[in-house]
């Protein structure tokens, strides 16, 4: 019998993790923290933290996505990633003001709430999903992130949002937390 493609209680650990270091960051931040610049970016604390926010957001159209490519010809899927690629200077835009719109539309109190309930659900969808969906892949656009690789399975994606998170927690530059 084969191996399944994912350790699906790591997966739900880390979510965990990233749930309560995410509240913790919230909670010991204090106003000053929140407008303070990051190290290595041109957002606020309060903006890359709804940057890691959106990564975890972002798991649900990235599964639609991927359910949709991962079952027709892998030259589809390859050539949707070349023209994603090809976007990335848009990409960049909207990824750098996202954050800045969006911090400012949550706030902290909201970024909290709506992480408790991506995460509630990513759960749930792991949870229920069948090992060979699991296994499902299709290419991806590396330009657009580090933490994309060329090929991806939905099994990755569920593991990509907390990546995404611990690399830009590194960022943040809170005075009330250890790094």
């Amino acid at each position: 019998m084969d191996e399944p493609s994912v350790d699906r209680q790591a997966v739900h650990e880390e979510l965990e993790r990233a749930r309560a270091t995410f509240h913790g960051l919230l909670d010991e931040a204090t106003e000053d923290d929140l407008r303070r610049p990051t190290d290595g970016t041109r957002w606020t604390n309060e903006q890359l933290l709804f940057h890691m926010l959106f990564g975890y957001l972002l798991i649900w159209p990235l599964l639609v996505l991927l359910r949709i490519f991962g079952r027709l010809p892998r030259g589809a899927g390859r050539a949707f990633a070349r023209l994603l690629n090809a976007g990335t200077k848009p990409f960049d835009v909207v990824n750098y003001l996202g954050p800045v719109g969006g911090a400012r539309v949550l706030g902290r109190r909201r970024m909290g709430t709506v992480l408790d309930r991506v995460i509630t659900f990513l759960h749930g969808r792991l949870d229920a999903e069948r090992e060979s969906d699991l296994a499902l892949a299709m290419h991806y656009p590396t330009r657009w992130d580090p933490f994309f690789r060329d090929v991806m399975t939905i099994a990755d994606l569920y593991r990509y949002p907390t990546r995404h998170f611990d690399f830009h927690r590194q960022q943040l530059t809170l005075t009330h937390t250890d790094r």
